[in-house]
């Protein structure tokens, strides 16, 4: 397997010049948003983002318009809303939450409203995706003991498991391909965590990532061809995200700056990416070109932002 960096590596705004700008654009109101909002630059995705926010000490789901502008709050409760996923549709989000008392999964129309609740157990569920053609749900729970991947049919409710690791092992972010036949995901099972794919049969499972780094938070890209990740290092304080080749297994470096840069998706289109990054000292929400690795700033305000996901 070959890595290369690509020239998305360093941002391809100078790093004092971005922290410089991030910091004038949090200080113009008093909660710290901007009243002037750089625009997305010509050739970016037309797609609304969701994500999570965290505003006054409450973590909630916002979601901004493809051309930014001010986010509209989609979920707002006491608990603790998360990790959000577009319906292939784009009529729903399912999301996690923990507003019965333990992690469960929900879901909420795409213009707001009050939440679904998928499932209803004693477990904690979580971290779950829609499949493409919108019948199933990829997640994780601990019905059985320990945590596994499971996948339920939303129309009769039968349920498998896709993947059993050690009884100890912390999965996390399964992820679809396009076509519905493959689910990758992380483990750390055996040698820390990994990036792993398995057939949505259960079968064909392999790992991807290499040994040496791991990985985590793994998404397919919309051609199906490819997966990007979270790769870091052991306790390190930077992380790359990197793309993997499912034919060659060559990766490719999209992001490396000099922080903790997490939460990659593609946009449906397959031209850019978004991610969370901490560079500013607080997590933020940001895009990304890949033709020529421009990016910008998408959230603005205080409170961190995090997990990301374009509608299709």
């Amino acid at each position: 397997m070959r890595t290369s960096r690509s020239a998305t590596e360093i941002p391809k705004i100078p790093l004092l010049v971005l922290l410089a700008t991030c910091f004038l654009a949090g200080a113009c109101d008093r909660d710290g948003a901007s009243a002037t909002r750089p625009s997305p630059p010509p050739g970016a995705a037309s797609r609304d983002l969701v994500y999570e926010h965290t505003v006054a000490g409450n973590q909630d789901l916002y979601v901004i318009p493809p051309g930014g502008g001010v986010e509209r709050r989609l979920t707002d409760h006491p608990a603790t809303d998360a990790l959000p996923r577009w319906s292939r549709d784009g009529q729903w989000v399912y999301f996690t939450s923990d507003r019965s008392g333990n992690w469960q999964i929900y879901r909420v129309r795409a213009e707001g409203g009050a939440p679904e609740r998928v499932r209803t157990n004693t477990f904690t569920e979580w971290q779950v995706e829609p499949s493409p053609d919108g019948k199933r749900i990829a997640f994780l729970s601990n019905k059985e003991g320990p945590e596994y991947l499971f996948v339920m049919d939303l129309a009769t409710r039968a349920e498998r498991v896709l993947a059993r690791h050690g009884r100890s092992t912390i999965m996390g972010n399964p992820s679809w391909s396009p076509d519905g036949t493959l689910i990758t995901f992380s483990s750390n099972w055996r040698i820390g965590h990994q990036i792993y794919v398995v057939g949505s049969d259960g079968t064909e499972e392999r790992r991807l990532s290499a040994f040496r780094r791991g990985g985590c938070e793994p998404r397919f890209k919309p051609d199906g061809r490819a997966v990007v990740y979270v790769s870091r290092g052991h306790l390190s304080e930077q992380s790359r995200l990197v793309e993997h080749d499912l034919k060659t297994d060559d990766e490719k470096v999209l992001v490396a700056w000099p922080a903790l840069n997490y939460n990659p998706v593609y946009s449906p289109d397959g031209t850019e990416i978004a991610f969370s990054s901490n560079i500013t000292g607080e997590w933020v929400v940001y895009r990304q070109r890949l033709s020529d690795g421009q990016s910008w700033r998408v959230t603005f305000g205080s409170g961190p932002a995090r997990s990301p996901d374009y509608r299709p």
